[in-house]
C-alpha cells in the first residue's frame, strides 16, 4: 500500500480514515516543522517515497516550475474536502491511478472529475 503525507491544510480526520483503509499515513507536523515551506515538504515526500495530499495549489505549481518527476501530489479542490464527503473519491483515485502515482503525477480531484498529469510536465 501507498504511504501518504497529509499537508497541514488537511483535516486530521483523514489520518484514521486512510489508515483504516490500509494506508501508511503521516501528517506533515509529525515529521517536520508545521511552518516549513512547501519545497521542504516536497523534498521530504520525494526522499521518503510518500504521496502528498493537499488542498494547496502551490504544490502543483512547484511541480510545473521545477519540472520535477516527483513526488506525486493529490490535490483536493472545492468545498468537499473531508473524508465523509470526498473519501470515496480519494480511495478510488488511489486505486485507479496507482501506476500513475507510482510513476510520479499530479492528480486533481474535484466534485466533477479527476485529472491526472504525469510528471515531469513537458
Amino acid at each position: 500500500m501507498k504511504s501518504l503525507l497529509l499537508d497541514m491544510n488537511m483535516a486530521v480526520d483523514w489520518i484514521d480514515f486512510l489508515r483504516n483503509e490500509g494506508f501508511t499515513v503521516l501528517r506533515w507536523s509529525m515529521v517536520g516543522d508545521p511552518r516549513a515551506p512547501d519545497e521542504e515538504i516536497m523534498a521530504w515526500a520525494k526522499a521518503n517515497q510518500f504521496i502528498v495530499i493537499t488542498q494547496d495549489l502551490d504544490f502543483g505549481s512547484l511541480l510545473a516550475l521545477t519540472h520535477a518527476d516527483g513526488p506525486s501530489v493529490i490535490q483536493l479542490r472545492g468545498s468537499l474536502v473531508m473524508p465523509e464527503t470526498s473519501g470515496a473519491s480519494v480511495l478510488d483515485t488511489l486505486r485507479s491511478y496507482e501506476s500513475d502515482l507510482d510513476q510520479g503525477s499530479l492528480v486533481v480531484i474535484n466534485e466533477f472529475r479527476v485529472r491526472v498529469r504525469v510528471l515531469p510536465y513537458s
